[in-house]
């Protein structure tokens, strides 16, 4: 029995040494785990092999997200790093993107008063601004390789927003033509306005206190820079009617009342402008839209109710640079209306206003009146406040 239990013994001992040992193992403890070690060091890191296994699945992406951005930031200029911080850099771009819009409507005011050397017809110029801003919203489109019609939905946006948008651009024109100049002014101005209620109404948007303190304290400051026109012209008219020089004085009522018209149409086009940034999330849509369907009513109108005059170069030229100028305006005025609510957003545009009246005072070095001190203090009050308060906690 000692002897088979030894038999068995050893037996077994050669059975555990045959499953233990082996011949490509090393001979220490040392070397066996410096085998281990380099044969795990490939899964641990391996530059040469971008694989992607269970330890680098669950590390988040956002370092070579913030690397790669920091990398294009160093790449760009100073210029393009304060556009884009003002397009979509801040929860102010909205403000920001209608303030830019504003000064560019006012350097287009004075590139017109300063360089205008032939008198050409509202509706040819029109036409003109249209069909470069419907151009240069197709290549831009085309070049980002953006859709130019987006789905059923945003295509009726899109052609509602362009309808009355021409409509109000037209009748504009047309009060222009028909009323005197502090009028027409006066009921354009109302655009911002009518755009705030037509927000509540149609978009269900809050319109706070501030907002339509900030509104009626604009729209004063307006009235305060034409209030001595308004008079003027009003005694004017009166004088006209009753020498029996002015033709119809329905005339000028209905004049006026399109005027309210055209500016309602403003309004409504705002917000359908907010209403199709929003839903193609492409605010230069709702610019193209605009120029295919505004460039070809504008030319029929030219060709029906106006004569057609041939430029020259100097006034080409600046007709150029003035419709490129509103395409970069209209595309910020959309954007601002994608970020920021209709009833804030709107009293901004307020600000060409306070422009325009500081850059007269500073051209004609004249002493200003108390009226044109009371209006621009009342804009800038107005959109200083605007500013302050800032964009909803709520905005996207």
């Amino acid at each position: 029995m000692a002897t088979a239990s030894s038999e068995s013994n050893d037996a077994s001992d050669q059975v555990i040494e045959l499953i233990v040992r082996d011949a490509s193992a090393p001979s220490s403890d040392a070397e066996a785990d410096a085998d281990d070690k380099d044969q795990i060091a490939p899964l641990l890191s391996n530059p040469e092999r971008p694989k992607i296994n269970i330890f680098t699945a669950s590390y988040p992406r956002r370092k070579p997200r913030d690397e790669v951005t920091r990398l294009l930031e160093s790449e760009t200029s100073p210029f393009t790093q304060v556009i884009l911080w003002v397009w979509n850099g801040s929860r102010y771009s909205g403000l920001l993107c209608m303030a830019l819009s504003s000064t560019i409507y006012f350097l287009m005011g004075v590139l017109t008063n300063i360089f205008s050397v032939q008198a050409i017809p509202l509706f040819e110029t029109a036409f003109t601004r249209c069909t470069i801003i419907l151009i240069l919203s197709y290549l831009w489109l085309r070049r980002s390789e953006q859709p130019l019609f987006g789905t059923s939905h945003v295509r009726i946006i899109l052609l509602l927003r362009a309808l009355t948008g021409c409509i109000s651009m037209s009748i504009f024109v047309y009060c222009f033509q028909r009323l005197p100049f502090s009028q027409a002014i006066v009921l354009n101005s109302a655009i911002p306005i009518m755009a705030s209620i037509m927000a509540r109404v149609f978009l269900h948007e809050k319109l706070k206190v501030a907002d339509i303190a900030s509104l009626a304290c604009s729209f004063f400051g307006v009235l305060f820079f034409f209030r001595e026109m308004l008079a003027t012209e009003g005694q004017l008219v009166k004088a006209k009617q009753a020498s029996n020089t002015y033709a119809k004085t329905g005339h000028h009522i209905f004049a006026i009342l399109l005027g309210l018209f055209s500016s309602i149409m403003g309004g409504t086009s705002y917000c359908l402008i907010r209403a199709g940034a929003k839903a193609s999330d492409q605010p230069l849509l709702t610019v193209f839209s605009f120029g295919l369907f505004a460039s070809p009513a504008m030319g029929i109108c030219t060709y029906i109710f106006e004569d057609f005059v041939l430029p020259g170069f100097q006034s080409i030229l600046i007709m150029l640079v003035l419709s490129i100028l509103a395409f970069f305006a209209e595309v910020l005025l959309a954007r601002g209306l994608q970020l920021e609510r209709t009833g804030k957003v709107a009293n901004i545009q307020y600000l060409e206003a306070a422009l325009r009246q500081f850059w007269s005072l500073a051209l004609t070095r004249v002493a200003p009146s108390f009226d044109h001190l009371v209006g621009v203090l009342l804009i800038v009050i107005s959109v200083c406040c605007t500013m302050y308060i800032g964009p909803d906690k709520e905005m996207e």
